[in-house]
């Protein structure tokens, strides 16, 4: 019944090498390397053993092999600066939580996934077209998370501890999924999110080679600042030369972070090399390249608040845990901060 890929997903979710994982747990490393390789499979007291020091209950390892998700499937914002064990983690935790949506969609009939491929296009043509696909107008958007999921968008929430790590986004049998990084301000999350659905519309049909991830990047960007403040509409508010407290009001009314908000006045022209500066130098000093103040409130979840709280719900913590072999808190990360915590 043993399962040798559960061991290695449940050890790369930890970030934990197999030599650490030994230390760890007590059981020898050519053990482990026999275990994980397929030639052996461990007694009771080692898989005791193992299950403890990899946080899971001992049925975890007797599930069937979870096709990891691979790393050029994945868009991942500075890729150079994040070690591939702890992008292992991240892809390993992501690869159980596409097993958690499929028990939510055993139960329930989710939307169909409506996101187009515009890879031929310039991203804020992309942008521009998805607007309109979507009937948006070109006013802001009243919320991303809500929007990406009615889409068919499967949103999660990334760890906490992944502070390196803003959002990811991959597509899994025909469903895409976004990752978000819940411990970031209102506006940072909507940027992301508006970010991760560039990858998907620009990128989602393309490998994520490295080598290319900076020129991916900018793309993304182009595309979630045109997405989230429309070209024409951000024109028509008459901005030019706009004071501080004008990017500041605008800001709110676009749901962007204020650096976001100087920046897209910047490229469109509205403001001078020297105002641009000037301004992201004046934004820093107040605190507002790290936090927002007097930002939104985060977005979260409807899709998940539905399944897991509505009326109808048939998905709980306690059962998704046991479907999934996993512990509560497991499936709490999940879903953290996308809806109230339960038990």
């Amino acid at each position: 019944m043993f399962n040798p890929s559960r061991l290695k997903l449940a050890r790369q979710r930890l970030a934990l090498t197999l030599t650490k994982l030994a230390d760890q747990s007590g059981v020898s490393l050519r053990s482990l390397t026999n275990y994980e390789n397929g030639k052996l499979a461990p007694n009771e007291d080692n898989l005791l053993k193992l299950a403890r020091a990899l946080s899971v209950p001992p049925k975890f390892f007797d599930r069937d092999t979870a096709e990891t998700i691979p790393v050029e499937a994945a868009s991942f914002r500075k890729l150079s600066k994040t070690t591939a064990t702890r992008r292992d983690a991240v892809l390993a935790s992501a690869t159980l939580a596409v097993e958690f949506f499929a028990v939510i969609e055993s139960k329930f009939k989710l939307p169909a996934p409506d996101t187009p491929s515009f890879d031929k296009l310039s991203p804020e043509e992309a942008a521009d077209l998805v607007r309109h696909r979507w009937n948006l107008g070109d006013r802001p958007i009243p919320n991303m998370i809500h929007l990406l999921e009615s889409k068919g968008v499967r949103v999660a929430a990334l760890r906490h501890e992944y502070t390196d790590i803003d959002a990811f986004c991959f597509v899994r049998d025909s469903s895409p999924y976004v990752f978000l990084n819940t411990s970031r301000s209102g506006e940072r999350q909507r940027f992301d999110a508006a970010h991760e659905l560039g990858h998907l519309v620009l990128h989602g049909e393309q490998d994520m080679d490295p080598s290319t991830s900076k020129e991916r990047e900018a793309e993304a960007n182009r595309f979630a600042a045109t997405f989230l403040m429309p070209r024409t509409a951000v024109l028509a508010q008459s901005m030019h030369n706009a004071s501080l407290e004008r990017i500041l009001a605008a800001r709110s009314f676009w749901k962007v972070s204020a650096m976001a908000m100087t920046h897209r006045l910047h490229e469109l022209d509205l403001v001078s090399d020297w105002q641009y500066r000037s301004t992201c130098m004046t934004l820093s000093e107040r605190g507002y390249r790290s936090t927002e103040p007097g930002g939104i409130v985060p977005e979260t979840s409807q899709l998940l608040r539905k399944v897991m709280f509505g009326s109808a719900s048939k998905v709980n913590v306690r059962d998704a845990a046991s479907d999934l072999d996993l512990y509560q808190d497991d499936v709490r990360d999940f879903i953290r901060d996308l809806v109230p915590v339960a038990a």
